[in-house]
């Protein structure tokens, strides 16, 4: 893994140790959005594959359209020599469904893995939030950060509506 020049933070009083935490709980979600576990939560079998009418995008579609699109922010985020998918075709499953009960599983935790990941980056007091990346077009990790949480909000709001129209999302 490379990391960026110029660590800035030491430690937990460090200057951006309050922003770290702040990025840290907004990846996490839960605060001012529903978190993408609780979004995920109890899906039957039977819906993963389901269209509503009015929006574009499955359970199953908008999960791995998550996953891809996180794990390619964070391997960009790590790794010098990552290659992106093609875009728009390499952000997106094939299929409306999962091919089994194990892909849908699977995709579940390699994106919980590529969280924990990510925000392990993030909250490494030796990673330098602000200084750009030795690869790229001046990116940093600050706004990687950013990008994923703005990214995984917009879609867990399109799988709250999924779920509402389809008439499987638990009311308060």
């Amino acid at each position: 893994m490379e990391e960026s020049r110029g660590s800035r933070s030491t430690g937990k009083n460090a200057p951006d140790g309050s922003l770290r935490q702040h990025l840290v709980e907004l990846l996490k979600g839960g605060n001012a959005h529903v978190g993408i576990l609780d979004a995920l939560e109890n899906i039957p079998q039977r819906k993963r594959g389901a269209y509503a009418k009015g929006l574009p995008h499955t359970a199953w579609q908008l999960l791995e359209h998550l996953r891809i699109a996180q794990s390619d922010i964070l391997e960009f985020s790590r790794n010098a020599k990552h290659q992106s998918p093609d875009f728009p075709e390499g952000y997106w499953p094939k299929t409306p469904a999962p091919p089994s009960d194990s892909a849908w599983a699977k995709s579940v935790r390699s994106f919980r893995n590529d969280l924990a990941a990510m925000i392990r980056l993030m909250a490494n007091p030796r990673m330098d939030l602000h200084a750009p990346f030795l690869w790229g077009d001046g990116q940093n990790l600050l706004r990687e950060a950013l990008l994923l949480a703005d990214h995984n909000a917009y879609h867990i709001g399109q799988i709250v509506d999924l779920r509402r129209a389809l008439g499987i999302w638990p009311e308060a």
